[in-house]
């Protein structure tokens, strides 16, 4: 199976965002990676439904969005009604994460649990035949251009026995710190998804930078 490339809009020029939503379009990645938070579950604030609801006019791919926000159930119709098709929320932001992906899927969206570093997998042992999508965060969440933590190369391995064991299958996602280097060896692991944010869009050339992350 071919792995995704997921450029992560978080990343593009927003003086120039349809532009950029244009060269992904032409480009050979998968999906628009699209992360939205909300100042307190993460240090940062990016955008919310107005930009959403752009990106759906113009995209012509996937919508892969990731919520780093505190209550993101309340919201779940609402990201649905604005064009996502994938919806990932965290773990550490779930109390009823068995319930939060219930109502992902019964909005009609793919149901994605993202976990941040210090979370350990096990943790979802007993959601694996619910999830659609796992994305492991490789970096802490909240901004762009982090070191990548090599720890994560184990988590993917702990996923990948997972599955085999419960003889399910998802994507794992790579969010963070994904780089020309080091993308190939994440991919051996058993990652089947990449998110790509400053890899792409501070390229000279993004067009080839993805269709080098595509090979």
């Amino acid at each position: 199976m071919s792995h995704k490339i997921a450029p992560s809009v978080l990343s593009a020029d927003f003086g120039n965002l349809q532009r950029d939503i244009e060269m992904i379009n032409q480009s050979e990645a998968d999906w628009f990676h699209v992360d939205i938070m909300d100042g307190v579950f993460v240090p940062n604030i990016s955008f919310g439904f107005p930009v959403l609801k752009a990106l759906q006019k113009h995209a012509k791919k996937t919508l892969d969005v990731h919520l780093m926000i505190v209550n993101p159930d309340q919201y779940i119709s609402t990201f649905a009604e604005a064009g996502a098709n994938v919806l990932s929320v965290h773990i550490e932001a779930c109390p009823h994460l068995h319930r939060s992906l219930q109502a992902i899927k019964q909005a009609g969206m793919k149901a994605g649990v993202a976990v941040n570093p210090h979370t350990n997998v096990n943790q979802l042992e007993d959601l694996m035949g619910d999830i659609d999508l796992i994305c492991l965060m490789s970096v802490n969440p909240g901004f762009g251009g982090q070191k990548f933590i090599e720890n994560t190369y184990r988590k993917i391995e702990q996923l990948k026995n997972m599955q085999n064991k419960h003889q399910v299958s998802f994507e794992i996602e790579i969010d963070g710190g994904v780089t020309i280097d080091n993308y190939k060896k994440l991919l051996d692991t058993g990652a089947t998804v990449l998110v790509a944010g400053n890899t792409v869009f501070s390229s000279k050339n993004p067009l080839e930078t993805i269709k080098l992350l595509k090979q």
